[in-house]
Formats: structure tokens, C-alpha cells, sequence
């Protein structure tokens, strides 16, 4: 047995059980075999159990809000446009598997666990903030730019979940498509017929 771990390396044992049985698998007496540990080491890190899953929470709304703010920030001196593309390759060309498995196992978890509600409450609003913003440099209002942030934020990820074996150029050009449809001119700009559809989209009807 190793003497001693440190707390992180417990909060990661845990990530990687989370990813493969959702929530019910994080349990102490699993982790310390995957360690290689007693669980008197884990008792010297957390007071319980519930200790150890709050802390999973922690880490994960902590590392998705800064890693979204810090790609509103690598993409702030780009075109409006341009930085709504830059964050849709980010969210849909660079998935990573287990990421992916464990943000849908918190989601799961969250439908009867007040904190795990909380932290996605947590993450999504950073996303949507973010998201918004995009959309208001782009020239909508307050409210449309929200609503334009859940429906961009709700399609990438979907794209994530659906369509895998499309390949990954189809799944590209699926995104951008996607992406510039959720870029239209806000409601009280466009240029619409006679019939009050916009031509943006009579075009588009046109050419198929």
C-alpha cells in the first residue's frame, strides 16, 4: 500500500469513477483500492463521503467556468462573428470522452442532488454570460441575446451527443450551418417580404 496521497488525487479517483458508473460508483472503499490506499487516508482528507462529492462538485463548476472565461478572453479581440465560430470548433471539435461522460453524469445527478443542481446552475450561467455577450456585440438586445445563448449553448451540445457516426467533416459542416442559421440578424433588423418571412430565408428556400 502507498503511504499517503493528497487530496486532489482523491477528487480525480473520483472524476474517473463518476465518468464510468455515475455517482453510485464513488465510494470509499472503491477508491482506495483504485488508489492503492487505506481509507484511513481518506478520512484524513475529507470528514465523509458527501465531504469527497461536494469537493468533485467544487472542481468541476471551478474548472468549466474558468476554462469558458478564459476562451471569451482568447477570443475578445476577434469579430463578433468569428469569436461565435471560435467557441462552436472549441465546444464541438475537442470533445474529450470523459469529459463529456461526466458532465452528463452531474447533470444526472443533479435531478435529485440539491448541491449537484447547484454547481450546473453554476456552469451554465458562466456559459450563457459568456454567450450572451457574443450575441450583443453582434447587435442584439439584452433579452434576445439570452435567448440566442441558450439556443447556441443547446446546440452544440446536442451536436456532442448526436450524429457520431457522421464523421468529422459532415459533423463540421453540420456545426457551421448551425452556427450561422444562430447568427441571423436580430428580430427587429431583418429585411423580411410582404409575408413577414425573412429573406434571409426565402433565399436559403431558393437555393434548395
Amino acid at each position: 500500500m502507498k503511504q499517503e496521497i493528497d487530496t486532489q488525487a482523491w477528487i480525480q479517483a473520483g472524476f474517473n469513477e463518476l465518468a464510468i458508473n455515475g455517482v453510485g460508483g464513488i465510494r470509499v472503499e472503491v477508491l482506495a483500492s483504485r488508489l492503492g490506499v487505506t481509507k484511513g487516508g481518506f478520512y484524513r482528507r475529507f470528514k465523509d463521503r458527501r465531504a469527497l462529492l461536494d469537493a468533485i462538485l467544487d472542481d468541476w463548476a471551478h474548472g468549466r467556468v474558468v476554462a469558458v472565461e478564459r476562451l471569451g478572453e482568447r477570443s475578445k479581440d476577434e469579430a463578433p462573428r468569428e469569436r461565435i465560430r471560435m467557441v462552436a470548433r472549441v465546444y464541438t471539435e475537442r470533445v474529450s470522452v470523459q469529459g463529456m461522460a461526466i458532465e452528463l453524469a452531474i447533470r444526472q445527478w443533479a435531478r435529485t442532488d440539491r448541491a449537484a443542481a447547484a454547481a450546473c446552475t453554476r456552469v451554465d450561467e458562466a456559459r450563457l454570460r459568456i454567450g450572451a455577450q457574443l450575441y450583443r456585440d453582434l447587435g442584439f438586445g439584452a433579452a434576445e441575446a439570452r435567448d440566442r445563448a441558450i439556443y447556441f449553448y443547446s446546440f452544440l451540445f446536442g451536436q456532442s451527443l448526436l450524429f457520431l457516426g457522421i464523421g468529422p467533416r459532415k459533423f463540421a459542416r453540420l456545426t457551421a450551418a448551425g452556427t450561422s442559421l444562430l447568427m441571423e440578424l436580430p428580430t427587429g433588423s431583418r429585411k423580411t417580404t410582404h409575408h413577414g418571412v425573412p429573406e434571409s430565408t426565402i433565399g436559403r428556400m431558393k437555393q434548395t
